[in-house]
């Protein structure tokens, strides 16, 4: 991981993008704090993949139930028993 200081990444923004690109990971500092980091687009989680996941998950839960028609508050109960 690189260190790159505000005025430095401000006059060589097409570089840093160009070595991000490249899978370099940048920290961008302001008086020798990091304040920044630059990584690449793919390194974010892929919401729409996400969502579908959780449509997936929310289709396979349909029908499941606790046990012979037991709320959960009847398990939260129980279990302080």
């Amino acid at each position: 991981m690189r260190e790159v200081g505000a005025f430095e990444a401000k006059n060589t923004l097409g570089t840093l993008l160009d070595q991000v690109e490249r899978g370099e990971e940048i920290v961008i500092t302001r008086h020798g704090k990091p304040v920044a980091r630059l990584i690449a687009e793919a390194s974010f989680v892929d919401r729409d993949r996400a969502s579908r996941a959780v449509a997936e998950v929310i289709a396979l839960r349909k029908g499941v139930t606790l046990g012979k028609g037991a709320t959960i508050r009847e398990l939260i109960e129980e279990g302080r028993e």
